[in-house]
């Protein structure tokens, strides 16, 4: 086995994160239809040319050249309030390992440089949501259940309605 290594990664590796978003999204969602898994994977290099190392920052494990485990963070600013009181905060998203490199340790190593990187930005907190697969390792990086006296609600618009 080759060995793996970690960093962020850069411009020349959109190809790559498409590919990773949408076998993230296959996976996550199950059956996604055809079109819209086009449409998603031509948005997705556009997203990353004008995001990534700016406010998206992907920690990759690397291969050799092939990118085999992911994570992505979405840095925003808002207006401060107590609970955030930089008014800097992050969210994780994209949790990926490719199959045949999984249970290795990848994405906890990854979490970390994002962990440590995000306290190095100044981030108040960072933020995800978790599925029970990947419940234990949030668990044991320091995550804990948020409780909220406010109800987690959006509305969603129909993007292909024109007004």
């Amino acid at each position: 086995m080759c060995s793996v290594h970690i960093e962020k990664a850069d411009i020349n590796d959109i190809e790559q994160l498409v590919g990773l978003r949408t076998a993230y999204l296959l996976e996550d969602y199950g059956d996604v239809p055809q079109e819209q898994l086009a449409g998603i994977s031509q948005k997705l290099p556009d997203y990353f040319r004008r995001h990534l190392n700016k406010d998206c920052f992907v920690y990759a494990a690397k291969s050799e050249n092939e990118i085999v485990s992911c994570c992505f963070l979405i840095v925003a600013e808002k207006p401060s309030n107590p609970s955030f009181i930089n008014g800097v905060v992050g969210t994780v998203m994209n949790v990926y390992t490719k199959p045949d490199h999984r249970r290795k340790g990848l994405a906890g190593k990854l979490m970390k440089m994002l962990l440590e990187d995000s306290e190095k930005m100044g981030l108040d907190f960072v933020e995800l949501k978790a599925t029970d697969a990947g419940y234990s390792l949030y668990r044991s990086l320091g995550f804990e259940d948020s409780v909220s006296k406010y109800h987690n609600m959006k509305i969603a618009f129909d993007s292909a309605k024109k007004y």
